[in-house]
């Protein structure tokens, strides 16, 4: 077991921002579990990364939905590495494959709320749960939930224009719990070395965020990495996107 280098989890790495993120954090040195939904997924990413010279990037399954992923994620770290410096909960489901935007909020379909907030709050929770005592064993533990100008109340209720174009009531929601888990577990964790932000990546030109995004994939990572490598004057309980604070 070694304690040496920093070790980090990302979800949902195994594309777009979560795969940039893993490589940024790699090049730094740190040792950086890329977990994906199936093993597959993870090792065919994991060895992209390796093909450009990447070292230190370990894959992992870990579907954030089931029990069984969760815990067998947290024990393969603790007995590979016995703790963890940082978790980046990037996994996200922005709708079920196939579903149409609904015209009217309370025409919002069950399953879709169901499956989004699967996996955007209460995946996070529960595996944010398993992880912790590993967390807590390292000397400055950084937990990042990647969030959503469009989870944050005080932009919604201004009817900000920057959220004109989305008004997916179930993802929004759900970042909006998602920073409230934020904000408890921070507080909840004052007392410790392990600071909790919520990050806006920005929008950016992945799958979700399509080709009109004006951001790179490069640039999106940055906040989430900006928040794993926080030093011991860094913010805890915020919401931010790289040097820019955003309101709840």
């Amino acid at each position: 077991m070694s304690q040496t280098k920093k070790v980090a989890l990302v979800t949902g790495a195994n594309r777009g921002i979560g795969l940039e993120t893993v490589r940024q954090l790699a090049v730094q040195g740190i040792e950086v579990f890329l977990a994906a939904r199936t093993l597959s997924s993870a090792q065919e990413a994991a060895a992209k990364l390796e093909a450009g010279g990447v070292r230190g990037v370990h894959p992992i399954q870990l579907d954030v939905t089931k029990a069984s992923d969760r815990s067998e994620a947290a024990k393969h770290i603790g007995d590979e590495f016995g703790h963890l410096d940082i978790l980046i909960n990037n996994a996200a489901l922005g709708a079920p494959e196939g579903t149409l935007l609904a015209k009217l909020t309370s025409d919002t379909p069950e399953k879709e709320l169901q499956d989004v907030f699967n996996t955007n709050v209460f995946a996070v929770l529960l595996l944010t749960h398993d992880l912790l005592p590993l967390i807590r064993k390292s000397d400055a533990g950084r937990i990042v939930n990647v969030s959503s100008t469009t989870g944050s109340l005080t932009m919604q209720a201004n009817r900000d224009p920057m959220l004109a174009y989305t008004k997916r009531f179930a993802y929004n929601a759900s970042k909006s719990a998602l920073n409230m888990f934020t904000i408890h577990l921070s507080q909840e964790l004052a007392d410790t070395n392990i600071k909790v932000n919520s990050i806006l990546p920005g929008w950016v030109k992945t799958e979700l965020g399509t080709d009109l995004a004006p951001m790179s994939i490069e640039d999106g990572a940055k906040t989430s990495v900006q928040a794993a490598l926080l030093d011991a004057d860094g913010p805890t309980g915020t919401f931010f996107h790289l040097d820019q604070q955003l309101p709840w």
